[in-house]
């Protein structure tokens, strides 16, 4: 007679069985893993491509965060996915990448745009090197084996496409008209009494070449008779401002 503890055994025992010899002798192929890596690589690189040429590098022409965002996203990709399938894990693989990020931005300001550029590819990359690409069949057969779960691609490249289509609706949208600030060392201190505005604008609006919006006033200068003035004005469509803001030569990167 069968008891419920000899049925409990059996389940046990059963389990291991299952777990020696079926599901740690399934292995991806030799073709299956180039695959797989193939997959992530392409889609990453294309989409990748696709926010950085199309979206971020067609505004600012950065040659130098051109570069650095495709070669990062690249790596990032290739170590997550080499090391998830190790024991380090995951969370190493982000833990040097956050120290290596320290190392190389921590005495340089980096604009915030390309900082959210920066983010956006590494989320991607961490995506495309983690997201599951083929699945286990026929565990609790004699023949476990690996297919291409497509359900888990199609999300995957999903995932991809909705970033894409954030980033070109908020990217279409800077190209309307907005506003955009340039800080002016001006050398006619005369005219920044509250009285004088109109004369100020005017005489702003005549040099810089730009429908001055609103200004203020900051450091005054009595000594060398200037004064740093922040002048407000309204781009026009497709216009950038990424330079009104830098005072110093150092701080400009010829590209």
């Amino acid at each position: 007679m069968i008891t419920a503890q000899d049925f409990g055994d059996y389940t046990l025992a059963d389990e291991n069985i299952l777990d020696v010899q079926s599901i740690a002798d399934a292995a991806m192929t030799t073709t299956q893993s180039i695959t797989e890596l193939a997959i992530r690589f392409f889609l990453n690189l294309l989409v990748c491509w696709i926010i950085v040429r199309l979206f971020y590098y067609r505004k600012s022409h950065r040659r130098d965060y051109y570069f650095t965002f495709m070669v990062f996203s690249t790596a990032m990709l290739m170590l997550l996915y080499i090391m998830g399938n190790v024991e380090v894990g995951v969370g190493l693989t982000l833990g040097l990448f956050a120290i290596f990020g320290v190392i190389r931005y921590r005495t340089e300001t980096v604009p915030i745009r390309e900082m959210t550029y920066l983010f956006v590819i590494i989320a991607l990359a961490a995506v495309n090197g983690l997201a599951p690409v083929y699945k286990l069949v026929g565990a609790t057969g004699n023949d476990p084996h690996y297919v291409l779960n497509t359900g888990a691609v199609a999300i995957m490249a999903l995932s991809n496409l909705l970033v894409v289509l954030l980033i070109w609706i908020l990217e279409s949208e800077r190209l309307l008209k907005h506003t955009s600030t340039k800080l002016v060392l001006y050398d006619r201190i005369e005219l920044i009494v509250p009285e004088r505005r109109a004369e100020l604008i005017a005489d702003l609006e005549k040099r810089v070449g730009v429908k001055i919006n609103n200004l203020e006033v900051g450091h005054v200068d009595f000594l060398k008779d200037s004064a740093f003035i922040k002048i407000y004005y309204t781009l026009e469509k497709g216009q950038t401002g990424s330079v009104d803001t830098l005072t110093k030569a150092k701080d400009f990167v010829e590209q």
